[in-house]
């Protein structure tokens, strides 16, 4: 069974792999940097929640727009970064399943083959004997 796997292993296009790491490793980094240095809620987004009183001004809400329209437009780019980094992660899977289907069929034939010639020296002994 380990030879199976290892067979399997052997025929995985590294090569793609290896050149494609790097790439989606540094899609991960800055994911991961863009969302982890951002508070779940912006505090400036609770401090303006809190002091909501029917009297806002005008100036208050447009500050509180304009916050909004900034954490939206970078909520879109992660959303962006995101997309990329699954794209290009999809794209390694599907080479690899085409690579694992293409070893599949590799082994059907070889077991194939190996029955055959089984049956074959199962006849010849069996003639000759």
């Amino acid at each position: 069974m380990a030879l199976g796997w290892l067979a399997v292993l052997k025929m995985v296009p590294w090569d793609d792999v290896i050149k494609n790491a790097p790439r989606v490793a540094d899609g991960a980094k800055k994911l991961w940097s863009a969302v982890a240095k951002k508070p779940p809620v912006p505090e400036s987004l609770h401090a303006q929640a809190s002091q909501r009183a029917p009297d806002a001004s005008l100036a208050q809400l447009q500050q509180q727009l304009g916050t909004a329209v900034a954490e939206i437009a970078d909520l879109h780019q992660q959303m962006l970064e995101s997309s990329a980094l699954i794209q290009a992660l999809a794209e390694q899977n599907a080479q690899l399943i085409k690579r694992v289907e293409t070893n599949r069929l590799r082994v059907l034939a070889l077991g194939g083959v190996v029955a055959l010639v089984l049956l074959i020296a199962a006849v010849w002994l069996f003639l000759a004997g």
